[in-house]
């Protein structure tokens, strides 16, 4: 689909997603999670779910909740659905679309599905990684006003250092949007992570909005790993399967886990894959006014082929990055910390032309990181700044060509050299070339 076409499909698809939102006084009144399935596969339906408490503990395949009509309206405030997590181990029959387990799969086209709170309970670890919440493939969906609290995911406590997928892990992740999916709009939904996995992110989607969204994790020092009697840690000997690095944290030569490190319990806040459902490309994503804290790496969009804006989010206590940009993406009116990483992570020798305007939050009282940002590649503008310069810790660095911090894996990517770099630095810390250029501003 060439731009014209696709912009023009978006268009369209936007005023119909504003017809498709009926006045809630015309909605249909329903008091049971059958009813609601009734009305799942029908189009142009508009039904608001009785607010109140509902289980969800019974399914008949590994998408417990299908809906595929299309241009309907759910209305789910007041609602709070509670999940078993024995759903996502059940040997449902397998299909092709159902190679994975979720709670909420969205499939119909113009979808409105807003208001509604979920809860996981039995805290039982599903039968593989690929579980979530939300799963969005439709076109012209909007999400609105949800709010999810994960568990259920195995090892928990240890976030990334014992792996992020197969072996023993098993994750439950929050909201996906995937291909085939043109147009998805998030807004206002609230994803609390209490379960190893990834709270938003997006494979294969096009034109995906990311709007007033929040993410929280936590966070642990593996000062208390090391204090453990038991456990999974103590049973492997403090030691992770990765020598040196593991996902933002430093590692010992043979996976010891080290002391005065911090790790975050889940994955990234938002994220970008390249591609989903095949080869198809993630395209461009907007993310407005977000905020994420205590996560891996916070907003996430350098894995992503298409050029994305990030505008006014904010990221704090992140362990790997909070920003971690490719080529062609642009952050304006950003904030994020470098108390456990590097606020801004361009690691990727080979982008270009990515665009930052950054403000530092206050930095001080962290935990294993000199670096403000790393900054690799060619023709970048970069702007960082900070209100107060007693934020950013004496020996803090904005280094650039180099392997450090988020960078460390592409030290066997086949380099260019970093340069023709705009660095615009109003913050005290040092900035280490290591070799790159500068253009001067």
């Amino acid at each position: 689909m060439n731009v014209f076409l696709r912009g023009l499909f978006v268009w369209m698809t936007c005023l119909l997603v504003g017809a498709a939102e009926p006045a809630a006084e015309h909605a249909i009144l329903i008091d049971s999670l059958d009813a609601l399935r009734n009305y799942a596969a029908k189009d142009n339906a508009n039904v608001r779910l009785k607010p109140g408490t509902y289980r969800l503990d019974q399914a008949d395949s590994s998408h417990f909740l299908r809906f595929t009509g299309h241009d309907s309206r759910f209305d789910l405030r007041g609602v709070k659905l509670l999940i078993d997590t024995k759903l996502f181990r059940q040997p449902f029959p397998r299909r092709e679309r159902d190679s994975f387990y979720c709670a909420i799969d969205l499939v119909g086209d113009r979808i409105v599905f807003a208001g509604l709170t979920t809860e996981n309970y039995g805290d039982l670890p599903g039968s593989q990684s690929r579980n979530k919440i939300f799963n969005v493939v439709g076109s012209g969906v909007v999400l609105r006003d949800i709010e999810i609290t994960t568990s259920g995911s195995s090892p928990w406590g240890y976030g990334s250092l014992y792996g992020i997928g197969g072996g023993d892990v098993r994750k439950m992740n929050g909201i996906r949007v995937g291909y085939p999916a043109v147009g998805t709009k998030l807004i206002n939904c609230r994803v609390h992570m209490r379960a190893m996995g990834h709270a938003i992110f997006v494979q294969g989607a096009v034109d995906t909005v990311i709007e007033d969204c929040h993410v929280d994790g936590l966070l642990r020092p593996t000062n208390e790993i090391l204090a453990e009697k038991s456990g999974y840690a103590f049973e492997r000997g403090f030691k992770t399967r990765s020598p040196h690095f593991s996902e933002g944290v430093t590692v010992g030569p043979n996976g010891e886990i080290l002391p005065n490190e911090m790790i975050a319990l889940s994955e990234d806040g938002i994220r970008l894959y390249p591609q989903g459902g095949g080869d198809h490309a993630t395209g461009a994503t907007t993310i407005l006014r977000c905020t994420v804290r205590q996560m891996r790496r916070g907003i996430c969009t350098g894995l992503g082929r298409a050029a994305d804006r990030v505008i006014d989010c904010e990221v704090r206590d992140c362990v790997s990055t909070g920003f971690n940009i490719g080529s062609g993406d642009v952050v304006e009116r950003c904030r994020a910390d470098a108390k456990y990483a590097e606020a801004l992570s361009c690691p990727y020798v080979n982008s270009r032309a990515a665009s930052v305007d950054l403000e530092i939050l206050d930095s001080r009282g962290g935990l294993a990181n000199d670096l403000v940002a790393t900054i690799n590649g060619q023709h970048h503008a970069v702007a960082l700044r900070t209100l107060r310069p007693e934020f950013i810790p004496p020996g803090m660095v904005i280094e650039l060509a180099t392997y450090r911090g988020y960078a460390y894996y592409q030290r066997n990517a086949t380099p260019t050299k970093t340069q023709d770099i705009r660095l615009r630095n109003a913050t005290p810390a040092k900035v280490v070339t290591n070799g790159a250029t500068l253009v001067a501003n």
